[in-house]
């Protein structure tokens, strides 16, 4: 090892699902939304002057808070935005854990937490989740650094109730709390009213999901003035310009249409439910999800074997080597019409075991 190898600062990346540069494949391990952005968003890009390209864009990125204010009904004081949810918790790994304590977060979630601990050099401590995969608050009720976790829950989809939520909340009033909602638009209720209670909580949003805006890289985060301020300080202590021009305006313009947004929503919540059941028929087990994905374990067969055999099928889950998840295959809930090729596939495969 060379030895300006000793000052590098190494650690084990995220590792995101597979992204095949095929087309005619059904992808089902990203959680991506399967329908199309609001046409108001595709519009916005249309009308978008090219030549505006060569300035900067707006720093405050002013457009896009305000229309999240409006839409939320917080004052744009109180909304964060940054290139992505992961941008946004990211930034927010680096302004509120700075404690001697550790971050709290569940030993089965969001598998980019402890990857930001490692990075940042924050010490955390992975709380175990209970058999049924839920969160017990009284888990949280001890000394830290502060908290996060999803709701619903990823990768199992599993969603906690505000008042358990709530309960965190006020067992940590000297750390900042962070609920990352990615995932609550499919069948959840934000925890976003508690933030009038509780200065110390932060929400965290994502147009990637809900909003079929995974590549425009939009996310948001709503708290107390006092949070938002401390994060937009650090921000701007790293890079002013996270937001490009084009991202702005097409996310602004995604907002105003809330009808697109419910049914697409509505869409996904349809097809989900009836995914259960067709997964029930055929012997999986899961938790309940109320995301837009399904964390199932197959009959008869190691999830490794059958997602590779869906693969070979060009049908593409998501499956984790990992103890416990290991036998379970994440399933992004698609089409009506990629479902049932997806269900299709897994009696073939199942009906060889």
């Amino acid at each position: 090892m060379s030895s300006w190898e000793n000052n590098v600062r190494k650690v084990v990346p995220y590792i995101p699902g597979e992204q095949p540069k095929e087309r005619n494949i059904i992808k089902l391990n990203t959680n991506e939304n399967p329908y199309p952005p609001s046409p108001l968003a595709k519009e916005a890009l249309e009308k978008f002057d090219y030549s505006d390209m060569r300035l900067y864009p707006a720093p405050d990125a002013a457009e896009l808070v305000n229309a999240l204010a409006e839409t939320y009904s917080v004052k744009p004081e109180q909304v964060f935005v940054g290139v992505g949810s992961d941008d946004v918790i990211s930034m927010a790994f680096m302004t509120f854990f700075n404690s001697d304590k550790p971050v709290l977060f569940p030993d089965i979630t969001y598998s980019f937490y402890d990857v930001w601990a490692e990075v940042y050099g924050i010490p955390y401590k992975q709380i175990p989740l209970t058999a049924d995969f839920r969160i017990n608050a009284d888990d949280y009720a001890q000394p830290n650094g502060g908290i996060i976790f999803p709701n619903p829950n990823a990768p199992t989809g599993v969603l906690e109730s505000t008042e358990m939520i709530e309960r965190v909340i006020k067992a940590n009033p000297d750390s900042v709390v962070i609920i990352d909602e990615a995932y609550i638009d499919f069948g959840g209720t934000s925890v976003l009213p508690l933030i009038d209670k509780y200065e110390n909580l932060l929400v965290v949003q994502t147009f990637s999901k809900s909003r079929s805006m995974a590549g425009m890289r939009i996310g948001f985060a709503i708290g107390s003035e006092k949070l938002i301020k401390y994060m937009n300080d650090v921000k701007f202590s790293v890079n002013s310009y996270t937001m490009n021009r084009v991202t702005i305006v097409c996310g602004a313009a995604a907002l105003r249409d809330g009808e697109y947004f419910r049914t697409t929503c509505r869409k996904i919540i349809t097809t989900r439910e009836n995914a259960k059941k067709e997964l029930s028929k055929r012997g999986f087990t899961f938790p309940d999800s109320m995301s837009n994905f399904i964390f199932a374990k197959p009959p008869k067969l190691p999830a490794k074997t059958v997602f590779e055999k869906l693969k070979e099928r060009r049908i593409f889950v998501r499956h984790w080597n990992k103890p416990i998840i290991g036998d379970y295959l994440r399933i992004t809930v698609g089409t009506d019409d990629e479902m049932q090729a997806l269900f299709d596939a897994l009696d073939e495969i199942l009906q060889e075991a």
